[in-house]
């Protein structure tokens, strides 16, 4: 017998996200540019410790930076921000993803240096309260997610742009148990939402003098959505005469960036939310793992630079969180110096990492008292940022 209470029930659910997400549609329509860093008076980076290891190593990130912006913070045009209460047991406390004043604390800062923050899901001793990540990406719109991932002695130079506040990550946390048989989540794909991204991507290989964009979707199977995210692409290109574009489907695209004979093709990607989110992971793993990538999360006002591992709340609890590999916010601390309109140090930042982390290794990270701390690899990269020769050292490493 069909439940029609169960059914109904569901469609009220249903129709009260509907109207909300009109009214984000509308909004995404009427908004304006990016912010100019430039015509600051003064840059305020806030530095978010999250949960787990996550204050460990932003206290390296936040090292390198200062070091390197020490004469931009001595003139007053760069300002640091501790921001606290960004803590699972505080969001617990509070029942939010974002607490009121920690968010009203983000907000007073143009960008943010952010360590990992616990999620809980079903069975965690945790209420399952909204991912901090969500909440923020949402309430900043922090549409584009951007990840780079560069091997240069495979010949690797990825960028991805993943959709960052759509798919099913804007309404995941909102699905319904229709009956005790069944649940059902939505997803959600928008033109505004998905030309936003596809165009960022396409800036992007402009601005970096690449020449192919590869657009992710499953839209053979997942035919209104990805379908319309492909519409868009195709679309947008026309914009772009001389960058080419194609498109592969997330299975074989997982495959093909383990395919030696492949790979180094691509350049620049660009793909919906929950896609994105698993591509990236795989490309870090390529890498060097998860450890080794950091993450931008870039809207017109705001952006947060990001480790993309967890939090590792194992390695507190035997304190091991000195030990933490601090690469993947020292990533996002590069990203984060290129966006703010310093370019030169952020790629002095990304070749030092790589110089330290794939090439020299002359110290070793293990996680544990085997190996050094995260303090100690912050000043290795420091060290290696103000060698003279770091360029031709990366380069003659790079061509090795």
């Amino acid at each position: 017998m069909i439940d029609t209470i169960a059914i109904d029930r569901a469609k009220d659910h249903f129709s009260g996200l509907l109207g909300k997400e009109m009214e984000r549609i509308e909004g995404l329509k009427a908004e304006g540019d990016f912010q100019d860093y430039g015509s600051l008076d003064t840059i305020v980076i806030g530095i978010i410790g999250g949960d787990g290891i996550g204050p460990a190593i932003t206290a390296v990130g936040r090292q390198v930076l200062e070091s390197l912006l020490a004469d931009q913070v001595a003139a007053g045009k760069v300002e640091f921000r501790e921001i606290d209460g960004l803590t699972i047991e505080n969001r617990v406390e509070h029942l939010q993803p974002i607490p009121d004043d920690v968010l009203e604390a983000i907000k007073q800062c143009h960008v943010t240096l952010k360590g990992p923050t616990t999620t809980p899901q079903k069975g965690d001793p945790w209420p399952n309260i909204e991912s901090a990540n969500v909440a923020m990406r949402k309430a900043l719109d922090l549409f584009a997610n951007v990840r780079p991932v560069r091997i240069p002695s495979q010949n690797i130079d990825w960028t991805f742009f993943r959709e960052n506040t759509e798919d099913l990550y804007a309404l995941g946390s909102q699905g319904i148990d229709v009956t005790e048989d069944f649940s059902i989540d939505f997803r959600l794909i928008t033109t505004p939402g998905s030309e936003r991204i596809i165009r960022a991507a396409f800036d992007h290989a402009k601005r970096i003098g690449k020449d192919h964009v590869t657009v992710v979707t499953k839209a053979n199977v997942v035919k209104s959505g990805d379908g319309r995210f492909l519409d868009v692409a195709e679309r947008v290109s026309k914009d772009y005469p001389g960058i080419a574009w194609d498109g592969w489907y997330i299975d074989i695209m997982t495959a093909k960036l383990i395919d030696p004979e492949r790979r180094s093709e691509f350049q620049v990607l660009v793909m919906p939310n929950l896609y994105g989110d698993i591509l990236t992971d795989e490309a870090a793993q390529i890498q060097g793992g998860v450890g080794t990538a950091g993450s931008a999360n870039i809207g017109k006002r705001y952006a947060m630079f990001e480790a993309i591992h967890g939090s590792a709340p194992r390695m507190v609890k035997e304190g091991r969180a000195q030990f933490a590999d601090p690469s993947s916010v020292l990533k996002a601390a590069s990203m984060m110096l290129t966006h703010l309109g310093y370019p030169d140090l952020g790629e002095r930042v990304e070749m030092a990492l790589e110089v330290c982390g794939q090439y020299e290794r002359k110290l070793k990270l293990t996680g544990r008292d085997t190996g050094s701390t995260g303090e100690e690899y912050g000043k290795y990269v420091l060290e290696t940022v103000s060698d003279q020769n770091l360029k031709a050292k990366w380069e003659g490493y790079a061509k090795a």
